[in-house]
């Protein structure tokens, strides 16, 4: 038993090695192409608070980093959780949820009607 667990944390700290040192490289490139400025509140950053800014995968593939940049957009933290929000999934990660159908309810649908029959009754 105890094999596999010190077999499953060395899996695990291997993972996270790799995550940090992935994650270390495309956001310093992405912070050497980018302007410290939130892509979608605008909010601007500094040194003093650049922890808040992260860098958001567009196509959701955290392998998929181009030494251009066109997979990365600079979010802050907030942002960059309410893009993860629209996520399903539990990893977080990978489904996106599906569109809330359109409001169908029109409270107005019959009102001419109702304005006729109520003319033509008052007109009697």
């Amino acid at each position: 038993m105890a094999a596999n667990n010190d077999r499953l944390n060395k899996i695990i700290l291997e993972a996270r090695r790799a995550a940090d040192k992935r994650e270390s490289g495309y956001r310093a490139q992405a912070l050497k192409l980018y302007p410290w400025v939130c892509g979608r509140c605008a909010r601007s950053f500094t040194h003093a608070n650049l922890q808040l800014l992260e860098v958001h995968h567009k196509n959701g593939n955290h392998d998929d980093n181009p030494s251009d940049g066109s997979n990365w957009e600079l979010l802050c933290t907030y942002c960059h959780e309410h893009e993860h929000s629209k996520i399903k999934d539990g990893a977080g990660r990978t489904a996106v949820i599906d569109e809330l159908p359109a409001a169908t309810f029109n409270p107005f649908a019959d009102l001419r009607a109702k304005l006729e029959a109520k003319k033509s009754g008052s007109d009697d």
